[in-house]
């Protein structure tokens, strides 16, 4: 009776591992695939220091009394490093999303308490030049309205990320995040939408708006484009 028990247990309990192996394997990327994955994220961190490169090229340009005036202002500064930081270090927690060394351990929590409080700053000096400094400045008040709309989408998009993963929802967590990245990664999209865009539509201040508002607008597809995607290969059989 033993000997017939035993391989009818051990048809039912093989199925199970077979999957969940099949499943792991799924989950671990390619030599390759993680070579790619990396080399993206580091063209993704070049990326986001464009605006700061491009800052650089026009002081070396200008005049250097006129750019010690324009830098001098504190939330300015504040809201170019913590929006540098937070896109050039949130390029790398796209291949680190999928490592689990164990709660709270790894390169992708340690480095995402760091990035939510940069990410937030980064919104929160944005509305406060838009509120305290873009009239002064003569700016277009679509521009203005532009600015207000993304940076409270961006604060709301972290605080919905960091809800979510106190809930341990890692997928709601994700699809947040990515969204609060890519307004966050707007500044160096503008630097195409306005140089390609303002060569072929003029650079008035409404053409300047709609161009501004496009360089947000392109990366919020491609950040839904991305979370669709990872989404469908999740509910794929075997997926993770």
């Amino acid at each position: 009776m033993t000997r017939s028990r035993r391989p009818e247990a051990d048809r039912w309990r093989r199925p199970p591992v077979t999957v969940d192996r099949a499943r792991g394997h799924r989950n671990r990327p390619t030599p390759a695939g993680a070579i790619r994955l990396w080399l993206l994220s580091a063209t993704l961190a070049l990326f986001a220091l464009l605006p700061v490169l491009a800052r650089l090229l026009v002081e070396l340009a200008a005049d250097p009394a006129v750019d010690a005036r324009s830098v001098a202002s504190v939330p300015l500064i504040v809201h170019a490093a913590s929006g540098t930081l937070f896109t050039a270090l949130g390029a790398f927690q796209f291949p680190t999303a999928s490592r689990r060394r164990g709660r709270g351990s790894g390169w992708h929590p340690r480095i995402g308490r760091v990035l939510v409080p940069l990410g937030l700053t980064a919104a929160l000096s944005a509305l406060w030049l838009t509120l305290f400094h873009s009239h002064a400045d003569g700016t277009e008040q679509l521009l203005y309205v532009l600015r207000l709309i993304f940076g409270v989408v961006m604060v709301a998009s972290i605080f919905a990320g960091f809800i979510a993963i106190r809930r341990h929802d890692v997928d709601r967590h994700r699809a947040w995040m990515i969204r609060a990245y890519a307004i966050g990664l707007g500044a160096s999209t503008q630097i195409f939408t306005l140089g390609f865009g303002g060569a072929a539509f003029g650079t008035g201040e409404p053409s300047a708006a709609l161009l501004t508002g496009a360089g947000w607008l392109i990366n919020l597809v491609v950040a839904e484009w991305v979370i669709r995607r990872s989404m469908v290969g999740r509910s794929l059989p075997g997926g993770g």
